[in-house]
């Protein structure tokens, strides 16, 4: 396999050669596995870690590698290798970590499309998707809604969920398949393309890993019922994998995300809701937290009916977490600084004592 199937570009190459890689084998993070990583290269998969310097070097865990980074490594035998340099990513996507205030963790990189996945029964939730069009916006990637399941319906209840998306989201596509029957698979087929990479995106059940499967052609991910008494699925996929599909495009698989924390410190949400965020610039005060304030746009709008009310309201709580995301940041790193300035004077005072 070509470095080229994976994905490789120009822009890596030119990377490559500025900072003399040559001496190190060059592949892609395709699965991993508690700071054990499967990378792929013209030579076959290999097992790796981290080499010390990277570890020692990192400021958090966002300076690891991860599922979709081109890394350079060292290969010592069929069975280890040490990863000595992590390329640039031209995008990250990341969410705020489950249950850790001001972290986040990154989802996949180096994508260039996601595959937004719901499934068209008790999984269908527009909200939802408005987090993850925020998280693909702030991350640069292009996303594409993936309505799944949807031999459970009819065509007039279909018909209902793709008006309301429509009616809240715009100028994002929107594909219905049905992983049972095969049905809308040639509209999502076109959307792929050799050397480009897409990652999926959604719950557990709603057929992320069936899709992949059978874009795939064989059986790829283990795949679990739904539970008849939640309605939720099973979590059968317990970590993220680059799949390199036969047709070329590559595809990575990701868990069910039960948490979906804004962790947007980019433009993400103001493309999400960019017809409240015009709105706001008529509002009579400069500082309208459109919710209660004489002469706001963004109210009238919404008591006009021509902002959809259920929309306003998940932008002002997605806007609150990101503000608590944004202070939270700012408020580590200034403790940061301060214990860095601690350390920095120990070690002056330390040579003035040895001297």
């Amino acid at each position: 396999m070509k470095l080229e199937d994976l994905g490789y570009s120009d822009s890596l190459e030119k990377f490559r050669k500025e900072h003399n890689l040559d001496c190190f084998e060059t592949g892609r993070v395709i699965a991993e596995h508690k700071e054990r990583y499967i990378i792929r290269t013209t030579k076959g998969e290999f097992e790796a870690e981290i080499t010390g310097n990277i570890r020692f070097a990192a400021n958090s865990r966002e300076d690891y590698p991860a599922v979709g980074d081109w890394v350079a490594l060292t290969i010592y035998d069929s069975d280890f290798a040490l990863i000595n340099k992590v390329f640039p990513r031209f995008s990250i996507i990341k969410r705020q970590a489950a249950g850790q205030s001001g972290e986040t963790q990154i989802i996949a990189t180096n994508v260039d499309c996601a595959f937004l996945v719901q499934s068209v029964d008790r999984d269908f939730n527009i909200n939802r998707l408005e987090r993850y069009l925020t998280i693909c916006h702030s991350s640069k990637v292009s996303p594409v809604i993936v309505l799944t399941k949807t031999d459970l319906i009819n065509e007039e209840r279909l018909s209902e969920l793709l008006v309301g998306i429509k009616r809240r989201i715009k100028n994002v596509p929107v594909v219905a398949i049905s992983n049972e029957t095969l049905n809308g698979y040639t509209s999502i087929r076109k959307i792929i393309r050799k050397g480009r990479t897409y990652c999926m995106l959604g719950s557990s059940g709603a057929g992320k890993s069936t899709l992949l499967n059978n874009l795939y052609g064989k059986t790829k991910m283990r795949t679990g019922a739904v539970s008849p008494d939640s309605n939720k699925g099973r979590h059968i996929t317990s970590h993220r994998e680059l799949i390199v599909l036969e047709k070329g495009g590559l595809l990575i698989d990701n868990p069910g995300l039960r948490e979906v924390g804004i962790a947007d410190t980019e433009s993400g949400l103001e493309t999400t809701f960019g017809a409240i965020v015009s709105l706001s610039q008529n509002c009579r005060f400069r500082n309208c937290t459109h919710t209660n304030e004489t002469g706001c746009s963004v109210l009238e709008a919404v008591n006009k009916g021509e902002i959809d009310k259920r929309s306003y309201e998940n932008y002002l709580k997605m806007e609150r977490e990101k503000a608590h995301f944004e202070s939270t940041v700012a408020e580590k790193r200034k403790k940061e600084k301060i214990l860095a300035k601690i350390i920095k004077d120990y070690h002056k005072k330390d040579v003035k004592r040895r001297k």
